[in-house]
């Protein structure tokens, strides 16, 4: 990497950090302006971008772009800017007894922390930059922004078009490779929010640590469904087919494996297969199907079909009007689902990210659970049916990072509900009200009353009487 990246990273960082000090305590109404600048971005180059991103994945929907990274992104943006003075007020706090009632004052503030350095993933471009930017600009800090160098269209456009909106000690873009990424993960910044893979989320944050800058990780993993035997099949396949079909399943919470009771696996494969080929009855050429976004990652996931198929897996590709993809001279997969999988399979390893859904099945509930609960904690968890005791045993007996009932991905989609993974799927959340909190600093604040209340306490030396009276009232059990 050329030291003139690193250099141009530092000066921003430097001028940034000098700016948002030199202003404290900004008005309101500037993190307002900034909101609504970035809400002017999005709208005035939606379609900008959408044809950036087409660009960069050799096919995706300009539709599907707006209503999956432009809209989430304003309504996140809109979101912040109806709440953020609420969220913003000094919160009283109880000061303990009796300084309360001697005139002692206790309360939090909510301060933006600074500088805080967005690094976004290639599957959702745009909106993993902007909905974070939400919660960034509502809390009064300045940006940096690393987009992911898979989608270098869009990095580029983001780079054209930010400094028209934004002076650059307010927000700044940095485009490049892995190197790039690399120096940007080690800046001195007030807080850094990842996005993408867990093995690349594990080298921000040690890199994050030599500065002790603290990390929201978003990370993904393995997100389970489970299919309840009181589900309605029909339901389930219209509903998992279009989360796992969105984007090709190119989705940090896509449903990342099934799980169905032994005797209902047919008619659940059937309901799938039946609710994908309604909503793409072909795909080679039509234009709501989105591509893999590159060859590199086609080939990995034409890998793990091929090892499932020879350990013995049943592979059931959803092709319905017979179209040859193998000669197809682009990147585009058809939905696989594989049956009689097993641990051994790269398949049932690894993050799919991609249009392959594995089917395992269970003799009783407590068998799904327990397979979930042996591996990693998921970013998502899923769960069909109509039995709520069987509801609230899986949500009870398992941990994910978010959870959807009767369908899947739309908690994420709920603005007013934390967003966020938990041990290798993640850490920390955003969006909302939480979002505003991350990126916030909490400041305690007490005010003492002109009383001496260490003498009145016992608290200043010499220790005495009321010493002794105010440790044995405060040491009982």
């Amino acid at each position: 990497m050329p030291d003139s990246d690193t250099a141009r990273m530092d000066a921003v960082l430097k001028a940034q950090r000098a700016a948002f000090t030199a202003a404290m305590p900004e008005p309101l109404s500037v993190r307002r302006d900034r909101i609504d600048r970035a809400i002017a971005l999005l709208i005035d180059h939606k379609d900008d971008f959408a044809k950036a991103v087409s660009a960069d994945f050799g096919h995706r929907s300009t539709e599907q772009t707006l209503m999956t990274d432009i809209m989430p992104s304003v309504g996140a943006l809109k979101h912040s800017r109806k709440h953020f003075e609420a969220w913003s007020r000094n919160e009283k706090r109880k000061a303990m007894f009796p300084l309360g009632l001697l005139g002692a004052k206790a309360e939090v503030m909510w301060q933006p922390k600074g500088v805080v350095g967005v690094m976004a993933p290639w599957n959702f471009p745009v909106g993993m930059v902007m909905v974070p930017m939400a919660g960034i600009l509502a809390a009064g800090n300045r940006a940096m922004i690393k987009p992911s160098e898979f989608t270098e269209r869009v990095a580029d456009l983001f780079a054209e078009v930010v400094p028209k909106y934004f002076a650059e000690d307010e927000m700044a873009v940095f485009t490049g490779g892995v190197e790039v990424g690399a120096a940007f993960s080690k800046l001195a910044l007030d807080h850094i929010i990842f996005t993408g893979a867990t093995s690349v989320g594990k080298h921000v944050m040690r890199a994050a640590a030599d500065n002790l800058v603290p990390v929201t990780l978003e990370l993904g993993g393995k997100s389970p469904t489970f299919v309840g035997r009181s589900a309605n099949k029909a339901r389930v396949g219209a509903r998992v087919g279009l989360g796992k079909m969105m984007n090709a399943g190119q989705i940090c919470l896509a449903p990342d494996y099934m799980l169905v009771a032994r005797e209902q696996e047919d008619e659940v494969i059937g309901s799938l297969v039946s609710s994908v080929t309604a909503m793409y009855p072909s795909l080679l050429h039509n234009d709501d199907y989105t591509s893999v976004v590159n060859g590199r990652n086609y080939e990995r996931l034409q890998g793990y079909l091929t090892d499932a198929r020879e350990k013995g897996a049943e592979l059931i590709e959803v092709n319905p009007a017979g179209e040859d993809f193998a000669f197809s001279n682009g990147n585009k997969m058809p939905l696989t689902i594989v049956r009689g999988v097993n641990d051994s399979m790269k398949v049932m390893q690894d993050e799919i990210f991609g249009p392959i859904l594995p089917v395992m099945t269970y003799d009783s509930i407590d068998q799904a659970i327990d397979y979930v609960n042996a591996h990693d904690r998921p970013l998502g968890l899923y769960y069909f049916g109509e039995d709520k005791a069987e509801e609230n045993k899986v949500l009870g007996r398992t941990i994910s990072g978010g959870a959807t009932v009767n369908d899947v991905l739309f908690h994420n989609a709920m603005e007013d509900l934390p967003f966020g993974g938990v041990g290798p799927s993640g850490m920390g959340n955003y969006h909302g009200h939480d979002g505003f909190k991350t990126f916030s600093h909490l400041r305690a604040v007490y005010r003492q009353p002109g009383m001496d209340i260490a003498k009145l306490s016992g608290f200043k030396p010499p220790y005495g009487k009321q010493t002794q009276a105010t440790l044995k009232r405060e040491l009982k059990k």
